[in-house]
């Protein structure tokens, strides 16, 4: 039987069509199989008591707060680019709205263990490093991420990389100095960085140093002093048993305001440390504890000091899974300081009481 010229040409449209199709669902798989999705969130229900000068003030009740929900997706092109987006929720029960924004955008070139360079918004050299010492994240921010002397992410450019199999570790960042919440622009960068080394399994002996402006010094804004933190941690994490200890100083970071401080204002410094232990008796169960102190304005308010600490235990439900019971306790002598907690002090001094169940969940 001959194929009349139309028939023909149907047949052949009809074949480049299931052709093209096959060629779409092969490159879709393709991006399917080099792409992951996954999240994490930090959840807890509490009560809270907050008192200024002996008086209970806000956020003062009982509730729930999705302190942290992560989706995160990462798409690898070969060996050496990928890229990654972090897009986070929270929502505290004493704010007044919901936040949604970006935390981490970046494209990455791994040209070995020793050299990965990103550009984008990115993990910072030493918050998110010490997180991972801590282990605690979700139960509360590590020390200068609490008193908000530095964040865990920002625009810029980022390297990183490991070296002598590992034993040495360093992180670089050129950042514009507002964190990942505000990617605006100011006349400089600013430069942080970390290099840590791990001379036995476990041992870790980190230091960091940023200098910068703190995205304040803009071309039709007031003059801006250099702001510049360093710190140093030591820890030893095992699989049954953590333990850890942070430092840092930081001079002209902020005024008692928590605005950087400008030239117009007088030059001010601040040191704090923290120390932490965390235990596993018995399977799925963990026992910890932290302490803080920290004089935030050594200069301008000498007498000004916060005080905090918390103890709970933990519970590994499920892989990924987790639940804590916590008492946390926060104080403030001769003042009022702002913390991951919200403002917390008064004239004189504050406290802050808060005890209830954490999560954690991660996929």
């Amino acid at each position: 039987m001959r194929m009349t010229t139309s028939a023909a040409t149907v047949a052949a449209t009809l074949g480049l069509l299931s052709l093209n199709t096959q060629a779409n669902a092969e490159t879709l798989g393709s991006w399917a199989d080099n792409t992951t999705l996954g999240g994490k969130s930090y959840i807890d229900f509490t009560h809270i008591e907050n008192k200024s000068d002996g008086t209970k003030v806000d956020p003062t009740g009982t509730g729930a707060d999705v302190k942290r929900f992560y989706v995160i997706i990462d798409h690898v092109f070969n060996e050496m680019w990928s890229a990654d987006l972090t897009t986070d929720f929270n929502y505290v029960s004493n704010d007044s709205e919901t936040q949604f924004y970006v935390k981490k955008a970046y494209l990455q070139a791994k040209f070995s263990d020793a050299a990965i360079v990103r550009a984008g918004s990115s993990d910072l050299p030493w918050v998110p490093y010490v997180e991972n010492l801590y282990g605690y994240r979700y139960v509360e921010n590590t020390l200068i991420d609490r008193l908000k002397f530095g964040t865990s992410a920002d625009w810029g450019l980022h390297a990183k990389g490991k070296l002598f199999n590992g034993m040495v570790n360093y992180a670089a960042s050129a950042v514009n100095g507002n964190g990942y919440k505000n990617p605006s622009r100011s006349k400089g960068v600013d430069f942080a960085g970390r290099i840590g080394i791990e001379p036995i399994k476990g041992l870790h002996l980190a230091g960091d140093f940023y200098s910068g402006k703190l995205g304040q010094d803009t071309q039709t804004g007031p003059s801006t002093r250099t702001a510049n933190r360093w710190g140093a941690v030591v820890a030893y994490v095992a699989p049954k048993f953590r333990l850890g200890a942070e430092y840092f100083s930081a001079d002209d970071w902020k005024t008692s305001n928590n605005n950087a401080v400008l030239s117009s204002n007088p030059s001010d410094s601040a040191d704090g440390y923290s120390v932490w232990g965390s235990i596993i008796p018995m399977a799925k169960v963990s026992l910890f504890a932290r302490y803080d102190s920290a004089k935030p304005n050594k200069d301008t308010i000498p007498s000004l000091e916060d005080t905090y600490y918390n103890v709970g235990v933990s519970y590994a439900a499920y892989k990924n899974v987790d639940f804590a019971l916590v008492y946390k306790h926060e104080k403030v002598d001769n003042g009022t300081i702002n913390t991951s907690n919200g403002n917390i002090g008064g004239t004189n001094d504050g406290t802050y009481d808060e005890i209830g169940v954490w999560s954690q969940l991660k996929f």
